[in-house]
C-alpha cells in the first residue's frame, strides 16, 4: 500500500512538473454542468458502490462552492447538494465531513480532472475523477491526461451515459430556447 501511495504522489508531482497543475483557477469558469466520465482509485470500494455519481452542477458564490450531485442508485436518480468553501489555494475546496475537492486540471470548456479526498473510518481516502461538459464522449485530450495521471493508480471505472446526468443538466440549466430553423426570421 505504501508503494502505491508513493507511486500516486510521484504521479502527481510529475503532473505538476509537466505543467498540468492549475496556476490560477477561475472558479466562475468551472460553474455549470459536468458529467462524470472516469473514476480512478487504489481502493475498490470507490468502484463497487451501487450509488454512482453521474453528474454535478457547480455554482460559485464568493468563496463558496455549491455542488449538486446526481447519483444513479440501482436505476433510481437521487440528488445531493453540499456547500464548501475555498481552502487555501484557489483550486482547493473544503466541505463538511472532512471532505475536499482539488481541481488538478481543466480547460473550463471540455474537461476537468479532480481529486476528491475524505476521511473515512479514520483513514484518508482519495479518488481521482474525470468530468466533461458533454453528455456524449469524453474529450480525447483531457481523457488522455486523466489516463496518464492515473496510470499507476490501479483501478478504473469509465462511466456509461446515464439518464440521471441528462436530467440534472436539463433541470439545472432550465429550458433552453429552441434554435430558429433556417426558414424562421429572427426579426420583425
Amino acid at each position: 500500500m505504501e508503494a502505491r501511495l508513493l507511486s500516486t504522489v510521484l504521479s502527481l508531482l510529475a503532473v505538476l512538473l509537466a505543467g498540468w497543475a492549475l496556476e490560477d483557477l477561475d472558479p466562475r469558469k468551472i460553474e455549470g454542468f459536468w458529467r462524470e466520465v472516469g473514476v480512478a482509485s487504489d481502493k475498490d470500494l470507490a468502484l463497487r458502490t451501487p450509488r454512482r455519481a453521474e453528474g454535478v452542477f457547480l455554482t460559485v458564490n464568493g468563496s463558496s462552492l455549491t455542488v449538486k450531485v446526481v447519483f444513479n442508485n440501482s436505476k433510481s436518480c437521487e440528488t445531493e447538494t453540499t456547500v464548501g468553501w475555498r481552502s487555501g489555494a484557489a483550486e482547493n475546496f473544503a466541505f463538511p465531513g472532512h471532505r475536499e475537492i482539488h481541481v488538478l486540471d481543466t480547460d473550463y470548456q471540455h474537461y476537468a480532472i479532480l481529486r476528491m479526498s475524505l476521511l473515512w473510518r479514520g483513514k484518508d481516502f482519495h479518488v481521482l475523477k474525470y468530468f466533461t461538459r458533454s453528455l456524449e464522449g469524453e474529450d480525447e485530450q483531457g481523457f488522455r491526461k486523466f489516463r496518464e495521471l492515473t496510470a499507476d493508480t490501479g483501478l478504473y471505472l469509465v462511466a456509461q451515459h446515464g439518464t440521471c446526468a441528462e436530467l440534472l443538466k436539463e433541470v439545472s440549466l432550465g429550458p433552453q430556447p429552441a434554435a430558429p430553423s433556417p426558414t424562421q426570421s429572427l426579426g420583425p
